[in-house]
């Protein structure tokens, strides 16, 4: 039965009179065995996941994870053939619960003739929780094998319980030489060579960004792009292909990703790597204030008073952007990214606050010493209030040593300064406080 939601695996049946250069590139040169396929060597090598699968002649679930482009739909397809199986797919777009009850109960009528049903579900982050649901029987009493493809992390998008009965297989972007093995088999197939120098050749690599189908697709361009003898150079290849957004989502894995690779290439202090990371959000799109944002959260959170001149000068950068826009702007948040990288680096006073947060939850409301309390009345000054008190600034030294804490609790240390920047001096003065504090008790006592 052949659908809006069904692409029929077996392609010999295409109208034989049907010009074969009318359809996509991509089309063209659809691998039809696995070893055809290029890429995903870890998978597909004779050591990979898939490979041994297939020896052990059983298949089960599994959710194919990857970047666009990188062979999912296509793996599914071959395993069918391998496997014997009975390939359907459907696309989580457009199927709804009455599609997927069709489908469920046709792969149960065929299993009754002896064909196992292998269902690819192309996006399947895409179905709600109830939906994922709904595959469970079916898995579990074989009616089928699913194969899920998604491009985003599994582990956010897909029920635990669907994930409890598949295998995770996650799908690499195409390599550099994947992508020049890729352009080699579309140039037999078109006999001809691409018009491309040195440069413009790996150019183009780089503008498929990972994603086989779109270097395919660039190729047509380029072969319908330019005159007969015409070489481009890399400025030439931008003039005739359309630049492809890098493959980015501002509320998907990409985002995540880049943001979490920026904090910690920042908090590992390589300004060269922050940069790129820095740039490579900018250029997909990126709002500059949400990084702007974040490199402030990273001067309080990994700088601290290490360098306390971290915090104003990344919220001056945020102002700077405000008031003067792209480009110059970014380029004031690019000089916070080098700096916080090369700042020296303490999380002392973060861990702190966390430890006096934890405390404060816990004990309650003890009462603060009586002698640092303000007495405004005369009652409460009859009460102790105050009593005692010594102001700083009347001793030589400047420092008391008196009791801050609440007697119930007794002396606490929260922050423990590091060997780095600027708390290298705040660990000296603390030192040098805890010897005045002790030698006073000692007098005292």
């Amino acid at each position: 039965m052949a659908d809006l939601f069904t692409q029929e695996a077996n392609t010999s049946r295409q109208d034989t009179s049907e010009d074969p250069t009318a359809r996509p590139l991509a089309d063209r040169l659809r691998p039809k065995t696995l070893d055809e396929v290029i890429g995903q060597r870890h998978l597909l090598g004779p050591d990979g996941t898939l490979r041994r699968m297939i020896a052990s002649g059983r298949l089960g679930s599994l959710i194919l994870w990857g970047p666009p482009g990188t062979g999912k739909t296509t793996v599914a397809r071959l395993l069918a053939n391998e496997t014997g199986y009975r390939f359907k797919q459907i696309s989580a777009v457009f199927s709804g619960v009455a599609d997927l009850k069709k489908v469920f109960e046709e792969a149960r009528f065929e299993r009754l003739s002896g064909h196992r049903t292998l269902l690819f579900v192309d996006e399947i982050h895409r179905f709600n929780r109830a939906q994922q649901d709904g595959f469970l029987p079916v898995m579990e009493d074989g009616t089928v094998v699913l194969i899920g493809a998604t491009t985003e992390n599994p582990s956010f998008e897909l029920n635990a319980a669907l994930l409890s009965r598949s295998q995770v297989l996650r799908f690499e972007s195409l390599t550099p030489p994947d992508l020049e093995a890729l352009a080699e088999r579309a140039e037999a197939a078109l006999g001809e060579r691409l018009p491309l120098d040195d440069d413009a050749r790996a150019a183009i690599h780089g503008l498929a960004d990972g994603d086989g189908r779109a270097l395919l697709g660039l190729i047509e361009e380029v072969f319908a792009s330019t005159k007969p003898g015409e070489i481009l150079d890399p400025a030439g290849l931008l003039q005739v292909v359309q630049r492809r957004a890098p493959i980015y989502d501002k509320k998907q894995d990409g985002h995540y990703n880049l943001i979490s690779a920026l904090h910690k290439t920042v908090r590992g202090s390589d300004p060269d790597a922050a940069l790129y990371y820095f740039a490579r959000m900018l250029d997909a799109g990126e709002d500059p204030l949400f990084l702007a944002r974040r490199l402030i959260r990273m001067a309080v959170e990994d700088i601290g008073m290490a360098d306390p001149q971290a915090l104003p000068l990344a919220v001056a950068a945020r102002d700077a952007y405000q008031m003067l826009g792209s480009p110059e702007g970014e380029l004031a948040l690019a000089q916070v990214v080098v700096y916080l990288a090369a700042a020296p680096k303490s999380n002392a006073v973060y861990t702190a606050f966390a430890e006096a947060s934890a405390l404060a939850k816990s004990t309650g409301s003890p009462m603060p010493p009586m002698s640092i309390l303000n007495a405004p009345t005369k009652l409460m000054k009859g009460q102790g209030y105050g009593e005692g008190y010594i102001y700083d600034h009347d001793t030589p030294e400047g420092f008391s040593g008196q009791e801050y804490f609440p007697e119930k609790l007794g002396r606490q240390e929260f922050y423990h300064p590091v060997e780095r920047g600027f708390e290298r001096e705040i660990k000296k003065r603390l030192e040098y406080f805890a010897r005045l504090r002790s030698k006073k008790a000692e007098d005292q006592g």
